[in-house]
């Protein structure tokens, strides 16, 4: 007990399993009434303990600020999943134990809407729109830490190249868009263009470019060429698309 350490050569202690499953209820005891220091570190002289108490202080108490999860995710908007596994044998290795899962919602991001945008359109089917949750997961590495590192890497690349405006992306066009967007697209124009004619048959000159956009009629218009742009045309969009133009123009 008081020699020197072995070697790893011919080490009986290697062999041992390094877990507590193997161990009957009265070893457990014994080990948690170390732990808990009634009988003292003195007492604890097998090496599961030894290595148990080493990371027991650094351990802290949950902060109380933290009472749900609304406010985890406020202040902690980064989640990594990361797995263990536990085997009845000398060799505590697991190769699954090195996947690392990295999820975060891009709400939680200072994103503009081209930055948001373009990450969306750089990491594909890895953003879940449902969920607004960016999940990035690598096992490329051969351990945990190594893997951990690399998804972190990738989310900082990823949001500082989503920053950046390329020359090319300048010259996109309405078609180009990833969603059709209502400000300062042709529609917007020409449904404000016909609306001006028909005012000024109507001899009607006092209205404004504001007053026609802001009425009922125009946000309904808007609302039925965005759905039908962004989602296509279906029975559902092309009726509704229908009825805002025949109430745009006063047919009904």
């Amino acid at each position: 007990k008081a020699g020197c350490p072995w070697t790893k050569e011919g080490n009986l202690e290697l062999l041992k399993i390094p877990n507590f499953l193997h161990l009957t209820p009265v070893a457990i005891k014994k080990h948690c009434e170390a732990l808990k220091g009634e009988k003292g570190f003195h007492t604890a002289h097998s090496e599961e303990q030894h290595y148990i108490l080493q990371y027991l202080k650094f351990c802290t108490e949950w902060p109380a600020a933290l009472d749900n999860d609304e406010k985890c995710e406020k202040h902690f908007p980064v989640e990594i999943e990361t797995a263990d596994y536990v085997s009845a044998g000398p060799s505590v290795r697991n190769p699954k134990a090195r996947v690392v899962t990295l999820r975060v919602k891009l709400s939680s991001l200072n994103l503009d809407d081209h930055a948001k945008k373009k990450l969306i359109k750089l990491v594909g089917e890895r953003y879940c729109k449902t969920t607004d949750v960016l999940t990035i997961r690598t096992d490329r590495c051969p351990l945990k830490r190594q893997n951990y590192d690399y998804a972190v890497y990738l989310l900082t690349v990823l949001y500082h190249e989503s920053w950046k405006t390329e020359e090319w992306e300048k010259n996109k066009t309405e078609a180009d868009m990833e969603e059709y967007v209502w400000e300062n697209s042709s529609s917007e124009k020409n449904i404000l263009e016909t609306l001006l004619q028909i005012k000024a048959a109507e001899k009607n000159l006092e209205v404004n470019k504001e007053e026609l956009l802001g009425t009922k009629e125009v946000e309904d218009y808007r609302k039925s060429v965005v759905s039908l742009k962004n989602e296509g045309d279906n029975e559902s969009t092309l009726s509704q698309y229908k009825e805002s133009v025949k109430r745009l123009l006063n047919l009904t």
